[in-house]
């Protein structure tokens, strides 16, 4: 199952189950008290028939002073159970039998298992049913998510066309000297559209990726190039010493990219960018604009500029959960920003 199939399962398992066993919890609650209220008629209605012979040894009997107000009625006292019976020719006194709260108490237990099993019995089959429920209500999501994957699949295989043919022009432009900065502006666009593309594609395989042992510090490297050559204004700078994780190759790549292309565009002119890591953690910083609501700046379509369609950062934070990278943001506005990612969940596989 993909991501958002298993939290709506997830979700709606949870919600019919918990309804189910709460109404349960309920009945067997009323259950015992129709049971308890059952003991009670049966105890009181033995001690009537005890009352007449004594020929009992169940109850403990006693002599009291005649209470004409608890006559023939069951009450309880810390000792237990009784009632009081009147003897005949005898308006002084009244026969008291009383059940000891010890045999009442092991009554109620007995009665409380027996509920008890039932109701564990009864959850066994809410539970099986609140799963085939779940995954029924789950169908049309499942089929509405690979309708939507198939056509967005679709998009990004024919748009792979257009891009090849656009690089492959650019790269034949003969242009004057004067224009190059206008061709680097087209080659940057088209790579921009191309990430995009290449972020979407990750998106979509989040949940089925091939896994190898990965070293950071090189793959970084292998990006600070391209990085470079894209942004010739700013200055990276790489610290830190190896860190080799299990993760999927790709995803890293659309993961530190974004990171990376966001903490170039966004930064001032002549900016630096500086990368850390350390321990299992690594940091991108950057001195640039700095973001005012570090809150949002991973929800989907939000941004704080013109440029960008407010994805990127939201397909990163996707990614990282996919990967149980654990991402974090600090920014001052008009200092700049700080990511963090901790790897720590992808060095202990």
């Amino acid at each position: 199952m993909k991501h958002a199939e298993i939290e709506s399962f997830r979700k709606s398992f949870l919600v019919f189950f918990l309804s189910l066993s709460l109404l349960s919890g309920f009945l067997a609650y009323f259950e015992y008290l129709k049971q308890k209220q059952s003991l009670d008629t049966t105890l009181f209605n033995q001690m009537k028939l005890c009352s007449f012979d004594l020929k009992c040894t169940q109850f403990e009997f006693d002599f009291v002073p005649l209470q004409s107000s608890k006559l023939y009625t069951l009450t309880a006292e810390p000792k237990g159970l009784y009632a009081l019976f009147t003897i005949p020719k005898n308006g002084t006194y009244a026969l008291k039998l009383r059940f000891a709260q010890k045999h009442y108490s092991q009554r109620l237990h007995t009665i409380q298992i027996m509920i008890f099993k039932y109701y564990l019995l009864t959850l066994t089959g809410m539970a099986l049913l609140s799963f085939l429920f779940s995954l029924y209500a789950l169908s049309p999501l499942r089929r509405a998510l690979q309708l939507t994957e198939e056509f967005s699949r679709d998009i990004l295989h024919d748009l792979n066309t257009p891009l090849s043919s656009l690089r492959l022009n650019v790269a034949r432009l003969i242009v004057p000297s004067s224009e190059t900065k206008k061709v680097e502006r087209i080659e940057h666009s088209i790579e921009a559209i191309a990430s995009l593309g290449n972020n979407l594609h990750s998106y979509l395989d989040g949940d089925a990726l091939h896994q190898e042992h990965i070293d950071l510090f090189n793959l970084l490297q292998e990006r600070l190039l391209i990085m470079r050559r894209l942004y010739p204004d700013i200055t990276f700078h790489l610290q830190g010493s190896s860190l080799v994780v299990k993760a999927n190759r790709d995803t890293l790549i659309r993961i530190f990219e974004n990171l990376l292309s966001n903490a170039a565009k966004y930064n001032t002119s002549q900016g630096s960018v500086w990368i850390d890591i350390s321990n299992t953690t690594i940091t991108i910083r950057d001195n640039g604009k700095g973001i005012q609501n570090t809150a949002k700046i991973f929800d989907r379509f939000y941004k704080e500029h013109d440029r960008g369609l407010g994805i990127g950062l939201h397909i990163v934070k996707k990614l990282c959960e996919t990967l149980k990278i654990v991402i974090d943001v600090q920014s001052t506005v008009g200092e700049g920003s700080l990511f963090s990612l901790n790897f720590k969940a992808l060095t202990q596989r």
